[in-house]
């Protein structure tokens, strides 16, 4: 009776994934419509319609550093038509931020794969005489606590990357946060603070006209828009503060509508055109497994956490 019944669960999810989707999907970005994350996946779900003949609807749910929107998807039913558009703040960084979350990642959660990465660039005001991160540390010593960074508010990835390079090399510098980006970047642009993370696409004009000076991107590798501008882990290995979407999906959905999720989506990933965008845009087509995203979220959220314990960054 027992393998009786465990036959048929297998044979039902089977059939499921075989007729998956059935009906429209519905992808939660956590975030305002209009924005990069929001223009990731209505790019992506375009083609997916195409492929499954069913809409990808997009439902924008703001909120708590997309918190919100992340809480939804987790207590929506594990059937594959409702998934979550995730990145760094809602999945690796909230979790060792906020006290009161009303879901747990690895709980409740099942990863699908990852879309895209978008490494951020440190720049400086050019008055400010740092053209390496080597300089940044030496002249952060030589001034202890006089140096000021900007960020787009406190506890995104922008703050918690520079955070994380202060822990890292030894530094102490004064941090402002700002009521999103593009006011923070103008008060570097115009030398009213010394530096920032910045989305790449954000600023690349204006580092291409001198009005700030490129140091380092914050991933692994270098950018494809940059290719002149070092990476961060040349010099600080472990400090790879990438900028990244997924899928995520609710924990219990069968693995094979997951699977074909992914399959469908990495295949939509690997068009060209697809590419050529997010790389105008500064960001990389990433792919992968399920198993890979998971294990990039884990060690996101292990050196977040930490950098927040140490800091002791705390929200209102």
């Amino acid at each position: 009776m027992k393998y009786a019944l465990l036959a048929l669960c297998l044979l039902s999810a089977g059939a499921h994934a075989q007729t998956y989707p059935a009906k429209p999907v519905r992808v939660v970005v956590p975030y305002s419509a209009g924005g990069p994350l929001d223009d990731v996946m209505r790019v992506v779900g375009h083609r997916l319609t195409e492929i499954w003949g069913q809409s990808v609807v997009i439902d924008n749910r703001t909120g708590a550093g997309g918190s919100i929107g992340a809480e939804f998807v987790a207590k929506a039913a594990p059937d594959g038509y409702t998934l979550l558009l995730g990145n760094a703040g809602p999945m690796t960084i909230n979790p060792g931020l906020q006290k009161k979350l009303g879901y747990d990642v690895p709980r409740d959660f099942a990863p699908v794969l990852q879309l895209t990465a978008s490494p951020m660039v440190m720049v400086v005001h050019p008055s400010l005489p740092v053209k390496t991160v080597g300089d940044l540390v030496r002249l952060a010593k030589a001034r202890p606590g006089q140096l000021v960074y900007a960020s787009a508010g406190v506890g995104n990835l922008q703050h918690l990357a520079m955070e994380a390079l202060q822990t890292m090399s030894g530094i102490r510098m004064n941090h402002v946060p700002y009521k999103g980006a593009p006011p923070a970047l103008i008060d570097v642009m115009s030398g009213q603070v010394d530096l920032m993370f910045a989305n790449i696409v954000g600023v690349l004009q204006h580092i291409r006209t001198g009005k700030v000076r490129a140091v380092a991107v914050s991933s692994a590798k270098r950018a494809a828009v940059l290719p002149d501008v070092p990476s961060i882990t040349d010099t600080y290995p472990e400090l790879d503060a990438t900028g990244w979407t997924g899928l995520f999906a609710p924990a219990a959905t069968p693995r094979e509508v997951v699977a074909k999720i992914n399959a469908d989506t990495a295949t939509v990933l690997a068009r060209v055109d697809i590419r050529e965008r997010f790389s105008e845009q500064g960001a990389e087509v990433v792919g992968g497994s399920a198993e890979q995203l998971a294990a990039f979220v884990r060690r996101e959220a292990a050196l977040y956490g930490k950098v927040i314990k140490s800091s002791g960054i705390k929200i209102d």
